[in-house]
């Protein structure tokens, strides 16, 4: 039977009883459920440490922004909590300056940086949660994170 965030995080707790009471947030990365599970994949196999997101998606929705030392717990693309991440790095640069070592780090594709260039502002055009989309010169959230802990099976 599938846990709920909470019993999940108490789970990792049990383990890792450093970590705060506080359930963190839980969210699946990209826009599909598939794409969550492909993504996932990549996490759970130690390929993705990077993920990158739209300043302007963050401030649409009038979230905070992610911040170095905070915990996360990924879901796939069905919304089960399947890992839990620490964030470790936090960078906001322009589309057109995100740099190879980072577009290595999200682990998608050929790991390239022409790659990471075509398939986030395909991304960005596509799903931006904001109305301004996608910009060469656009501020992006790049993120570098850990995984943390995943459960036994």
């Amino acid at each position: 039977m599938p846990l709920s965030v909470a019993d999940f995080w108490n789970t990792c707790r049990r383990e890792h009883p450093h970590l705060a009471e506080a359930v963190p947030s839980a969210w699946a990365f990209g826009a599909t459920p598939a794409h969550a599970d492909g993504l996932l994949s990549l996490v759970l196999s130690g390929i993705k440490t990077g993920t990158a997101s739209s300043l302007w998606d963050y401030e649409h929705a009038d979230e905070p922004l992610p911040q170095a030392g905070e915990f996360s717990i990924i879901l796939d693309g069905a919304g089960e909590p399947r890992a839990v991440i620490e964030t470790t790095a936090i960078e906001i640069v322009p589309f057109d300056r995100v740099d190879a070592a980072h577009a290595h780090a999200e682990g998608e594709g050929d790991r390239t940086l022409a790659h990471w260039c075509e398939v986030h502002e395909r991304y960005w055009r596509a799903h931006s949660e904001n109305p301004r989309g996608y910009a060469a010169d656009m501020p992006v959230v790049c993120e570098r994170f850990r995984l943390v802990w995943v459960p036994a099976d």
